[in-house]
Formats: C-alpha cells, sequence, structure tokens
C-alpha cells in the first residue's frame, strides 16, 4: 500500500489537492471519509484509513442507509491521509478535474471476522470481505464492502448492515448534500473557486 499511484497521476503545481505525508500517531481510531466528486460523472468517494493511506472506492450513487441496496464501488488508487480534509476545485486537464466536497467524515471500527475470530483490516480486503462499524456525521453504524471476483482490480459493493443505524425511508444523499467540514454545497464551492479565479 502506498500513494506512489496516486502522486503520479497529478500535477502539484496544478492542483490544490495535497501531495501527502501527513501521519497520525497511534492510539487513535482510524478515520474514513466520504467525498461527493462532481467530476466527468457525478460519483462519491469512499475512504478508510487502513496501514498509513486512504483506501479508496468509487460510489456512483453514494452510499444508502437501506441493506436491501447495494452500492457499486469501484477501486480506486489509495490516497494519502490529509486528503480526507480536502475539499475544492481540481483544475482541468488535471486527473480527476471538477469539484470535491466532504459529505461525511469520522472514525471507524473494524469488525470483519473469519470463523469468528477478529481479522485485521488490511487481511480482510485481501480476503475481499472488509466490515466496519462508522461513527460519522451522517452515516453510522456497519458497512461491508464484498469483492464482486478475485481480480485485483474487481469492482466491489458497498451495503449498509441490518442494525439499529439502519433506515430504508432516508436518502441522505439527496436530502443532506452540504459538505461537513464547511456548510456550503458543491456549488457553492465550485463557486468560491470561480470567484477566487
Amino acid at each position: 500500500m502506498g500513494t506512489g499511484d496516486y502522486a503520479a497521476k497529478r500535477d502539484f503545481e496544478r492542483t490544490p489537492e495535497p501531495e501527502g505525508g501527513k501521519r497520525r500517531k497511534g492510539g487513535k481510531r482510524p478515520i474514513f471519509v466520504v467525498q461527493e466528486h462532481d467530476a466527468s460523472q457525478l460519483h462519491y468517494d469512499f475512504r478508510l484509513e487502513i496501514d498509513g493511506v486512504l483506501k479508496s472506492w468509487a460510489v456512483p450513487k453514494g452510499p444508502s442507509t437501506d441493506p436491501r441496496e447495494k452500492r457499486l464501488a469501484t477501486p480506486t488508487e489509495d490516497h494519502p491521509l490529509d486528503y480526507a480534509e480536502f475539499e475544492g476545485v481540481i483544475p482541468e486537464g488535471e486527473y480527476g478535474a471538477g469539484t470535491v466536497l466532504v459529505w461525511d467524515t469520522g472514525a471507524y471500527e473494524n469488525i470483519s471476522e473469519k470463523d469468528g475470530e477478529p481479522i485485521e483490516a488490511a487481511e480482510a480486503l485481501k480476503k475481499g470481505h472488509l466490515s466496519v462499524r462508522l461513527f460519522g456525521k451522517k452515516l453510522e453504524g456497519g458497512y461491508t464492502l464484498v469483492r464482486m471476483g478475485d481480480a485485483a482490480d474487481a469492482d466491489w459493493l458497498l451495503i449498509k448492515m441490518r442494525d439499529d443505524e439502519a433506515d430504508a425511508r432516508r436518502n441522505p444523499v439527496s436530502t443532506e448534500p452540504e459538505s461537513v467540514l464547511s456548510g456550503r454545497t458543491i456549488e457553492e464551492i465550485a463557486q468560491a473557486a470561480e470567484d477566487d479565479g
């Protein structure tokens, strides 16, 4: 795991995205972040801190709070930890050009098991089945990522677990569009960047 692919795709003279290098002190729970990304196609990037990087998946429809909905999650390159606080506009001509908003963030707990025994998050990823409990501002409770196939670039599914936080009536992707960091919408972030232009 590393952020070499991330750095190779970006020109940090042009993009405001962080170069990386941030390290976290031990003892803290790992973090998750969901970033709304209005690129060539609007999607949500679901990221989990594992082994010093943000493991990342692009989720076209965003996370659901309904356990019956299985959301496609396409793996993307590992991102540096400081990307969790990135909000802004990636310029045209740069990889992932478009507006990024921090839609949700918080700590998470790895609850993955194999044969009734806990397993590390990195090992669960290798096995293709990772379960976590999120402690976010918009998303809470259990979520599972399940790989569809054995290929390294195989798509995954992001599925809400049936627990007290599951709610089939709630649709936070459409009803809660504001950033948890700035309170702005994706349109307001894009407009502010244009005004600063």
